[in-house]
């Protein structure tokens, strides 16, 4: 089945002409005598007259799964960079399992290591707390970080999760994405080099038709060559 970018998310340039309804006008967009115009260059969502931008920093939401990169370790957690402009905190109380009594954070995870963590609460000074009591949640050991413009992450996601297993299915590799735009790949070398290959060609085509097929046929055709020594 073809797979199909809908017409609501046609891409728009500030000061495009999107909606005649004031009252509707969402974010990235700005009103001017009683029309709506986009405010930035992004994808329009006809439906919520909103327009989502298809570059900028990545800003955490409740729930969002992260790829973060240790920066820091504290008595009490670890500060995490998650590739945004606020400060993500994970606690001790929101690492897995046990932590024997007198026990460095330190000596758990270090600066440098590579987690993937969810995003459990956000204060009012844009404070970002993780949790890693979660099933998608770990200390990424192995494996290679690809980092990606966030907004294009759905469409390495897919609709309900058919591009990433595609890829999964196609090349026998693992595979976490993180809502901020970073994505981890553990498998065999060639393989896990076509998968990068195929995430930043979903970067590049986010937002055309018929990528699906496109994917497909360049997994068939990268696995015909010759393996390198």
């Amino acid at each position: 089945m073809k797979e199909v970018i809908s017409p609501e998310r046609k891409i728009v340039l500030p000061g495009d002409l999107i909606g005649k309804n004031p009252k509707k006008a969402g974010p990235g967009t700005y009103v001017e005598n009683n029309r709506v115009y986009a405010g930035i260059f992004g994808l329009l969502d006809e439906k919520s007259l909103r327009v989502i931008p298809l570059k900028g920093r990545y800003i955490p939401e409740v729930g969002n799964l992260v790829i973060g990169i240790i920066e820091e370790t504290q008595s009490n957690g670890w500060s995490v960079d998650i590739d945004s402009p606020y400060e993500a905190f994970l606690p001790v109380s929101e690492y897995p399992g046990r932590i024997p009594q007198g026990k460095d954070p330190k000596d758990i995870m270090k600066t440098g290591d590579v987690i993937s963590a969810k995003v459990v609460n956000i204060d009012p000074l844009m404070r970002v707390y993780l949790s890693m009591k979660d099933r998608n949640a770990k200390i990424l050991n192995r494996g290679r970080l690809v980092e990606i413009i966030h907004t294009r992450v759905p469409r390495v996601i897919g609709r309900k999760g058919s591009m990433v297993s595609l890829l999964k299915k196609e090349l026998g590799i693992s595979i976490i994405v993180g809502q901020n735009g970073r994505i981890w790949v553990f498998g065999e070398e060639d393989k896990a080099n076509i998968a990068i290959e195929c995430i930043k060609i979903i970067e590049r085509e986010a937002h055309t038709d018929g990528l699906t097929e496109r994917i497909t046929e360049y997994i068939k055709n990268a696995k015909k060559r010759p393996e390198r020594s």
